[in-house]
């Protein structure tokens, strides 16, 4: 391929999925008990078990936003080298990631005039950006062009369909994205969080769910009303590390979709949904009516 394909690690793929469509990920830092680390998607500086268990314990994590180094770094490697390059990544709604990437491709335009380098904001998040990236790597892997790519995912972003349950409410509440009383009163009613994804990539709180044994009722509640009728489409379970709560969503869409993918969400976006989280996202029209 003439272009480099690329995104960041707040995407949760796995490597084996990273390596399948042929994707770039460029890492993501967070911080815990005083250490800096870089998540690439094998892991390979704090396994997912040692990162959940540290927040099982109370111990904070810190993320930090790709800089602008960073950003020109990664893509003049590919720059200098003949290539073109197209990023999309964390929500702009979510990170100031993507306006600082915009400022390293804007200066790199000048420097490389020759050069395309193309920045689009995926309105994803998390497994969300993960599934967006992984059909266009689908695309990306069959030939299209860089222009072709480009509309894809600008065509496709918003179709992108998240829905999120969070299980821990004590770290919503530590992130400051809770009060304290909330956190106490959702623990002692069992009650859920059930987040979605607004259309410039906000993540918004739409509904509650009381009691783990409505999870998944109510997932595939909103997969039926949502989804693209198409049951030839991929769809994407995420789990914070909660993989029976995922196979179990699993099993409870069989039939209802070609092929169903569990992955595993990651230090940047765990360090602010804690362990227990599970979500589901599909291609439909999004739609944060309760």
């Amino acid at each position: 391929m003439d272009y480099i394909f690329m995104t960041d690690a707040s995407c949760d793929l796995s490597e084996q999925q990273v390596n399948e469509i042929g994707v770039e990920v460029i890492p993501m830092e967070f911080q815990m008990e005083g250490k800096c680390y870089l998540h690439y998607p094998d892991a390979r500086m704090m396994s997912l078990e040692e990162f959940y268990a540290k927040i099982k314990q109370g111990i904070d994590s810190k993320t930090t936003q790709i800089n602008y180094e960073k950003f020109t770094n990664c893509f003049e490697a590919y720059l200098k080298a003949g290539k073109d390059v197209i990023y999309t990544g964390i929500s702009s709604g979510l990170s100031g990631t993507y306006n600082t990437c915009l400022m390293a491709v804007n200066d790199l335009k000048e420097k490389y005039p020759d050069r395309k380098i193309i920045a689009i904001d995926s309105f994803c998040d998390s497994a969300g950006l993960g599934y967006l990236v992984y059909l266009a790597g689908k695309k990306y892997k069959e030939g299209a062009s860089i222009d072709e790519l480009a509309d894809f995912i600008e065509n496709t972003r918003l179709n992108v369909c998240h829905w999120f349950v969070v299980d821990d409410l004590d770290q919503l509440k530590r992130g400051g994205r809770i009060s304290s009383v909330t956190a106490a009163f959702g623990k002692a009613l069992q009650i859920k969080p059930l987040i979605s994804v607004d259309d410039v990539g906000h993540l918004v709180s739409v509904n509650k769910i009381r009691g783990k044994s409505n999870i998944i009722p109510t997932l595939i509640k909103y997969f039926e009303r949502d989804r693209d009728e198409n049951k030839d489409n991929i769809v994407f379970v995420a789990h914070a590390d909660d993989k029976e709560k995922a196979l179990e969503l699993k099993k409870a869409l069989k039939g209802m979709c070609k092929e169903v993918q569990i992955c595993d969400i990651g230090p940047v976006i765990g360090s602010h949904v804690g362990s227990g989280m599970v979500a589901l996202v599909f291609l439909g029209k999004r739609n944060l009516n309760a």
